[in-house]
Parts: C-alpha cells; sequence; structure tokens
C-alpha cells in the first residue's frame, strides 16, 4: 500500500479495527459498568504515563484500541462459522484450551491475528469455546440441550452471503458489504434479554451447570466480557473498589510486585443479574404479558487485564511449579494463609531482570539490528566458526538490540476462575491460584482441530516461530549465517 494509501474497507486488519470498535460501542451500550471501567484504565494509565514523563501518545498504537473478548458456543457448526468469519479478519487459532479440567463441559481456542504486522495494528482476540454435549452428565440435559441447539440460527442467511463472497473474492467486495459484514456479525455478539426456552427449562439446564443454560437458552452467542488493557492493574482494582463497582477478590495470575512482568494478569468486576424475559410453558414470547415469566439470568461481567513477556516452555514450566509450590503452602492452612504474600514469596525465586530472563530462556525476545549497524560492523573477533556468531556478543557491541516478546494469550485456569466467580462459585480460590496446567488431552485437540479442518498451533510455537524470524533477519542484515542464542 503506498503512502496515504485508504485501505480497502475489507482488508482483514482493517476490518478486524472496524469490528473491534463497533463491538465496543455495542458492549459499552449494553453494561454501563464497562463504560465505567475504561474510564478507570484510561485514567490510571494516564497517571502512570505522567508520572514517567511520557503521554498515551507515547505508547504503541495497539494499547489503547486493544480488547479480548470471550463467547461460549453451542455446536460445532457455530464453532466452524465462527473461525470462517474471524478468518475473514485475520484472527487464527492459537492455543488449545481444555475447561473440563476445572469442571466445565467445554474446550476452545483463541483466536487472534499471528503475525508481526498484524499484532502491531490490532491484536484483538477472542477466547472462543465450544459446549461438548457428550460431558453433560444427564442424558435428559443433554437431549433437551442438543435438541434447543438444533434450531438456533447465530449465522444469519445475509451474514453467510457475505461471508461466502469475502473468501472467495475479497476484491470484488464493496465498502458497502463490508458495512454490511460487521452488522450482521455483531448480531452473534449481542445480548437479548428475552431466553428462548421456558424458565422452567433454564433451570433445569443451569442446575446442570451455568455455563450450559448459559449456553444454550439465548437466541445469541452475547459477548461475556471485552477486556482492555492497562499499565498498572493493581492500581486499577483500587480504583474500581474505590468507586463501589463489585470487583473480584484477588487479581489472577502472577504476583505484583515483579519489574519484569510476565504472562498476564486480569481481575473482572462480578458479574450482575440481569433482567430476562422467560417463554411461557409453551416457548411462546409473544403471548402477551400474562404469556412470559420475568427471572434474572447472571453471565456478564467487565474484565481488565495487563500483560506481560511471553514465556518459553522452559518459563512456563517454572512458573508452574512456582504457583504450585504456593497452592501447596496455602492449601495446608486456608483460612489464615495471605496467598498474595505466599505467591511473592515463591515467585523470588522466577528471575525478575532481562538480561537473566534472556540469558537463561525463560522469555522470548525480539531482535532487531540497531541503526547504523551492517555487515561490516561485524569483526573477525565475533565469528564463532565460519560466520557464527553469539548473539549475547552482538548485544553487548550494541550491534542488535532486543524486547521481549508481548503474551498474546490467555492463562486457562485464569480465565476459568473468573467465570467460576462470576457464575455462583469461588471468587477468591479461582483455579489459577489453585493447580498448575495438567497435561493436554490429546484427544480433545484434536476433536476440536477436526471440528475447524486446521490445525491449532501451540501458542508458546507462535512465539517461538516470532522470536526466529526476528532473529532471521537480523542474520540477513548483517550478513552472518547463524546467530547462536546464549540457552
Amino acid at each position: 500500500m503506498s503512502v496515504g494509501e485508504t485501505p480497502a474497507p475489507w482488508g482483514a486488519d482493517h476490518l478486524r479495527t472496524r469490528f473491534v470498535k463497533a463491538l465496543s460501542d455495542m458492549y459499552r451500550a449494553e453494561v454501563p459498568l464497562y463504560d465505567k471501567l475504561v474510564d478507570i484504565v484510561q485514567a490510571v494509565d494516564d497517571s502512570v504515563l505522567a508520572a514517567q514523563g511520557h503521554s498515551v501518545a507515547d505508547l504503541p498504537v495497539r494499547h489503547r484500541l486493544e480488547r479480548h473478548g470471550a463467547i461460549r458456543l453451542g455446536t460445532a457448526e457455530e464453532m466452524r462459522m465462527i473461525g470462517r468469519l474471524f478468518g475473514i479478519m485475520g484472527m487464527y487459532p492459537a492455543g488449545y484450551y481444555d475447561l473440563q479440567i476445572v469442571g466445565f463441559p467445554l474446550h476452545g481456542t483463541a483466536f487472534r491475528p499471528t503475525s508481526e504486522e498484524s499484532l502491531g495494528k490490532n491484536p484483538f482476540r477472542v477466547f472462543t469455546t465450544v459446549l461438548r454435549a457428550h460431558l453433560i452428565s444427564s442424558d435428559l440435559v443433554r437431549k433437551t440441550a442438543s435438541g434447543i441447539l438444533s434450531t438456533r440460527t447465530l449465522f444469519s442467511p445475509r451474514l453467510r452471503n457475505l461471508m461466502d463472497r469475502a473468501e472467495a473474492d475479497r476484491d470484488s467486495m464493496t465498502a458497502e458489504e463490508a458495512d454490511e459484514l460487521i452488522a450482521e456479525a455483531l448480531k452473534i455478539f449481542k445480548w437479548h434479554s428475552r431466553s428462548t426456552v421456558p424458565l422452567k427449562t433454564y433451570l433445569s439446564l443451569k442446575n446442570e451447570h451455568p455455563m450450559v443454560a448459559d449456553i444454550v437458552c439465548f437466541p445469541s452467542a452475547h459477548i461475556n466480557h471485552l477486556t482492555p488493557r492497562t499499565l498498572d492493574i493493581d492500581a486499577v482494582q483500587l480504583e474500581m473498589i474505590r468507586r463501589g463497582l463489585p470487583a473480584k477478590e484477588c487479581i489472577e495470575g502472577p504476583p505484583s510486585g515483579r519489574k519484569c512482568e510476565i504472562l498476564l494478569r486480569q481481575t473482572s468486576f462480578k458479574a450482575l443479574e440481569e433482567q430476562v424475559v422467560f417463554a411461557d410453558d409453551s416457548g411462546n414470547l409473544d403471548g402477551g404479558e400474562g404469556c412470559t415469566v420475568k427471572g434474572t439470568h447472571t453471565a456478564r461481567f467487565g474484565e481488565v487485564e495487563q500483560r506481560g513477556a511471553a514465556v518459553t516452555r522452559k518459563g512456563r514450566n517454572l512458573y508452574d511449579r512456582l504457583l504450585a509450590s504456593a497452592v501447596a503452602i496455602r492449601n495446608q492452612n486456608p483460612e489464615t494463609c495471605n496467598f498474595d504474600d505466599v505467591l511473592a514469596k515463591a515467585f523470588s525465586a522466577y528471575p525478575d531482570d532481562w538480561t537473566t530472563l534472556r540469558r537463561e530462556g525463560l522469555v522470548f525476545f525480539r531482535y532487531k539490528v540497531a541503526p547504523g549497524a551492517s555487515s561490516a560492523s561485524v569483526t573477525d573477533d565475533l565469528l564463532l566458526s565460519a560466520r557464527s556468531v553469539s548473539m549475547e556478543d552482538l548485544l553487548e557491541r550494541g550491534l542488535v538490540q532486543c524486547e521481549p516478546i508481548t503474551y498474546e494469550d490467555f492463562l486457562p485456569f485464569s480465565a476459568a476462575g473468573i467465570f467460576t466467580s462470576n457464575l455462583g462459585g469461588s471468587g477468591g480460590s479461582s483455579p489459577t491460584r489453585g493447580t498448575p496446567e495438567a497435561e493436554e488431552p490429546l484427544d480433545g485437540r484434536r476433536e476440536l482441530e477436526g471440528l475447524l479442518g486446521s490445525a491449532i498451533p501451540s501458542e508458546i510455537d507462535l512465539y517461538h516461530d516470532l522470536q526466529s524470524a526476528s532473529v532471521g533477519e537480523c542474520e540477513k542484515v548483517l550478513g552472518l549465517e547463524q546467530i547462536v542464542l546464549a540457552h
């Protein structure tokens, strides 16, 4: 694209950004507390930047635009279709998450951009799960849920038509069709304060599992949170409490106070009960006041996150071991233990300076040749053999610069913990703070990959590829056959 050229309205990055803005506007209107949360985040970030002598203009373009969302789908067909829709927006499966580990009959993936360029423009990500009906213990509930979902249409005929056109010939799409694609796609994520089933059916499904009721009993796959990113989640948590928002008791993820943030920390305000109109026993919603039943449903909430560096497999294994040790101590004295203090003490064993994190291979880094450096800068004393050079030597001599790669994904137990607390479960001892990640069940991954018709790459492999690509670019610019990392 030439300088000054307007991006095509159907281009994946541009379409994704337009969709995120439209989705945020819709959710802001539906959930007033989300509007307050965004205001808190922006005020905290402005304060942090001012203390550093910076302004919002100094942040990467992606920061204030950045959002992550979450939806729950009911059928394999819905999951296949959402995969196609997200693909049109440049979002692809990254990582497999099995929520069965924490008692949810769901599994899923994160749809997000994967290329360096697209992540830099807008890293919108959606944690997307689908119901695994065969894991529902009750035969009656399983048959009821499957029967209800078989009649639901999330994707309108017009949306399907627009998706077909976008996949077959993007160049022929018009700006009007791109607008219509966004408008039709928003309907999938919209909240409806009415259920498609009688209250009795809703309660029977909720009794089996609140998530089953949330997925099955409504006409849309309403987005249950839309998460902004902050520079200081501890300050956001305190401000939420000060303003009277029903904040969670604890922040999920690594402990506070680290100089080098890793992975993801997140918190939320708890979901509020929302008024819902249920069908009468005949399934009628249009028979007047006397033919409907009023009730409530709890699912949607407001979440905020602070993102750190992407860790390697070695780094994640260390994270899990330290978390497990902290949990073991807490479980010995659950009533008197201050888990934040225990967690901080346990994580003192996790290096907290970027040089050590890099040299020990705990965090992924992006490398780039320093301004003015070239192949002529590589002297004979730098060479290990032939054209092979140590990355540490290049860094020490200022020929290469590096920065940690941002973690773009989710902590499955963090997500599960917040979902649990917002569906009437425990808020203070969520799975993130209770159990290290279990060994991934291959059958579930294969099931979801077969459903989507594509492999689901590990998020760690994606970060490895980004790091390797940056090293490769350094090799090319500096005219080297190989740059050797320290680990």
